[in-house]
């Protein structure tokens, strides 16, 4: 069989399969289990045909999202022992993060000896960011006063706050969490922000020094960074593998009923994060002049490692790699998108405003606007550098609840769907990095896509216009 005809054998197997499970769920005709989960393993077969023709490594991630959940759905047990898996990649993933910020940002602001673009870099990327997830934020506060997903929730009978009591965070918390008091301690803990610190003031003193004294680490930088990349392209032949399990695990702990308990609140999320990414996301993209198409196409991986892992550290390396591919220098790449992951986390922020007020409702709580407001304020602040460890923003919530006198136990509700919550507000995180790096270059006048990019039928149009002119 030609490899151009398994596209259509995909389509015919997964359309079977689709029937069957509609005329069984409609009860148009009785079909037995066996048959209904012959028919999709039938549709998943169709689709590794699928992805042999296509040969993509995003293809193959996506196939395996399929493949976990009808694992961790038919074969549960299996399937949450498959976690092991998902946690051999996250690793290999980390062991990825230090080195590559370090090098590229180093080599990003020594190489070039510009500190006043350094700088200049600095406050374009706060000011962008901060506008953002300001913007965010007052999305998830409409969304969740407009849903009142929390209103009417009764306290569960015999419930026992046993969750993890968390301090309040004071402001001089926040600020000293910023900077790095040992860098292996910062490395070792995944301390993303105080990493980005340390490459800064590092790059920045190596800029300083005498030419003689500077190139030498300044190579070293550049080979470091060209070496990490290369370990990244080979941990990523694992990531089907890893994604699939982490999925299946989901699956297989949760089950699909999960969707049902908490809808209204699973949806109310979703919808604000749809809002934003069509509402915000995409004007800006527009505005500025971003080849859509070939966005999408460049960041399909990083936010599909996103979306199964739940940690946008896990896309860190495959995002900044795609950002370059597109036409970002590697030295805007290298700023930006790591102090991203710390100060332009869109999902989070607008999770975290729509998560503190459905706990406020569910509690009872009558807050007027203005509480609200403080509320979101302290969350934004309370949020930064989060966005490297998976569900870090339940430890934000615990940290909020005990700031403002809430009750803990709405946050056990959360608790029971905050995976599939995480899914999405992660990969929104990605998404918002991504575009602020292009956001970013387009400011510093240095966004340069390949010729395909602005040209992609160029040659077949001077094909046209040769046969036209032989006519």
């Amino acid at each position: 069989m030609k490899f151009k005809n398994l596209g259509i054998v995909a389509m015919i197997a997964i359309l079977f399969s689709s029937i069957m499970a509609f005329m069984d769920h409609y009860l148009i005709i009785e079909i037995p289990d066996t048959v209904l989960m012959f028919s999709r393993w039938l549709a998943i077969a169709g689709l590794f045909l699928y992805g042999f023709q296509k040969k993509s490594l995003t293809t193959w991630i996506l196939i395996s999202m399929v493949v976990g959940a009808e694992i961790g759905h038919d074969f549960p047990e299996i399937g949450m022992k498959l976690q092991v898996l998902s946690k051999v990649f996250l690793k290999m993933i980390k062991t990825i993060i230090a080195p590559l910020l370090f090098a590229t940002l180093v080599y990003g602001i020594a190489g070039h000896s510009d500190l006043k673009q350094v700088g200049r870099m600095g406050w374009k990327s706060i000011l962008y960011f901060e506008a953002v997830t300001t913007i965010a934020l007052f999305i998830g506060l409409a969304a969740i006063n407009i849903s009142k997903a929390g209103m009417g929730i009764k306290v569960p009978v015999g419930v026992h706050e046993e969750l993890e009591k968390v301090a309040p965070q004071t402001l001089n918390d926040i600020i000293l969490h910023i900077f790095p008091e040992n860098i292996a301690k910062s490395i070792a803990e995944g301390q993303v922000l105080q990493i980005v610190i340390f490459s800064i003031v590092f790059g920045i003193a190596l800029a300083m020094v005498r030419e003689d004294k500077r190139q030498p680490l300044l190579k070293a930088a550049e080979s470091l960074s060209e070496v990490m990349f290369k370990f990244t392209n080979l941990v990523m032949y694992f990531a089907p593998i890893g994604v699939g399990a982490a999925i299946a695990y989901t699956v297989g702990h949760m089950g699909l009923g999960i969707l049902i308990n908490l809808f209204q609140l699973l949806m109310t999320l979703y919808v604000a994060l749809f809002a934003f990414l069509l509402g915000v996301l995409l004007p800006i993209a527009l505005i500025i002049g971003v080849p859509v198409k070939k966005f999408l196409q460049a960041i399909a991986g990083p936010v599909s490692i996103a979306f199964a892992t739940t940690s946008s550290e896990a896309a860190l390396p495959r995002a900044m790699e795609a950002m370059e591919r597109i036409g970002v220098p590697r030295k805007i790449v290298a700023f930006v998108m790591p102090t991203g992951y710390s100060f332009n986390l869109d999902g989070t922020t607008l999770y975290l405003s729509l998560a503190a007020i459905f706990v406020a409702q569910a509690a009872g709580m009558q807050m007027t606007f203005g509480q609200q407001l403080l509320i979101v304020f302290t969350l934004m602040l309370t949020s930064k550098g989060v966005a490297g460890v998976p569900r870090a923003s339940l430890v934000i919530l615990l940290g909020t609840a005990a700031s403002f006198g809430m009750p803990v136990w709405p946050i056990f509700i959360i608790l029971g769907i905050d995976e599939l919550m995480d899914m999405a507000r992660t990969s929104v995180n990605v998404i918002g990095n991504c575009l602020a790096t292009v956001v970013i270059a387009k400011w510093e006048g240095e966004f340069n896509p390949p010729a395909e990019l602005e040209a992609p039928d160029e040659k077949r149009i001077h094909a046209i216009e040769n046969q036209s002119d032989k006519h």
